[in-house]
């Protein structure tokens, strides 16, 4: 019989658990959940001291069960580590509840100089390399900026085609690109400009919840311009802080059936950084419900 990880056995419980109208509050609230979105956490602030396996047991103990590993932070995951320890980081999530969802990098697609922007793009195929190495389905990317001198449009036109050829190196690693809605190529008619350049299937728009997401035409205008070409993972920050309408945001969501990841980047300082990813979790289970 080959050995049962973590995670098949939790899945299995939970199948009978609810079966028999048992298991823990969290197994019952997954089972009985009426949307597919799942809330995970990006090592952002709240995430950035912990190192793995403290990760992976406060993701479990709240409820929160899928983390984005942004880079340079406590877990450690990061291009430089070998192969002994990339196996022990997929092993570590093989053995745990909480999905690898993949990982935060900083690598960027706007530099006006050629030989910047050929390392930016071994820059993520290490990236890429290291996520599938350890589990991970997809990697975290920037636009980013528009530079002096420039124009605009052919910033956009080199960000898209750069995004196509990293597009395909994910793919031929069964990855995704997933583009952050960031930096001043943030507003959304400029994302949409560089998603129909960056028509490789394997990239897609990252929603950051962003206040320049409000401007122009407003939000559902906004949503709607790069709603087709959305990643499977979303960026917000606490739903309960600031004026950002995150209770319509995910009601878009929620009415498109997405079945993404809506990852919390929080940015506050908590004392008790687990009592508000609970949360956290509690309003998202409200507004999904």
């Amino acid at each position: 019989m080959s050995k049962t990880t973590r995670r098949q056995f939790i899945t299995q419980s939970l199948a009978a658990g609810t079966a028999l109208g048992l298991g823990t509050p969290y197994m019952q609230q997954q089972a009985m959940a009426a949307t597919k979105m799942k809330l995970g956490l990006v090592t952002y602030l709240w995430g950035q001291d912990w190192n793995l396996p403290t990760l992976l047991a406060n993701c479990e103990k709240t409820g929160v069960m899928g983390v984005e590993l942004r880079t340079q932070h406590a877990h450690g995951v990061d291009p430089h580590i070998n192969a002994h320890d990339r196996a022990e980081v997929k092993k570590m999530f093989a053995d745990s509840p909480v999905t690898n969802v993949g990982l935060g990098s900083n690598q960027n697609y706007d530099t006006p100089d050629p030989a910047e922007l050929k390392a930016k793009i071994e820059g993520t195929r290490a990236f890429l390399q290291l996520s599938h190495d350890t589990g991970g389905s997809g990697l975290k990317v920037k636009p980013n900026s528009f530079h002096e001198g420039v124009d605009r449009q052919k910033t956009i036109e080199q960000i898209g085609k750069s995004l196509n050829i990293v597009g395909k190196i994910a793919g031929d690693l069964g990855q995704k690109i997933r583009l952050e809605v960031h930096g001043q190529c943030s507003p959304l008619p400029i994302i949409k400009q560089i998603m129909d350049i960056a028509d490789n299937p394997n990239v897609g728009a990252c929603w950051n919840s962003n206040d320049v997401d409000l401007e122009g035409d407003g939000l559902v205008h906004n949503f709607n311009l790069v709603k087709d070409r959305f990643a499977d993972t979303v960026h917000v920050r606490e739903f309960n802080v600031g004026k950002y309408p995150y209770e319509q945001l995910i009601g878009l969501f929620k009415e498109m059936d997405y079945d993404g990841w809506i990852l919390l980047e929080c940015r506050t300082k908590r004392a008790d950084r687990i009592a508000a990813l609970i949360e956290q979790r509690n309003i998202f289970e409200k507004w999904t419900a």
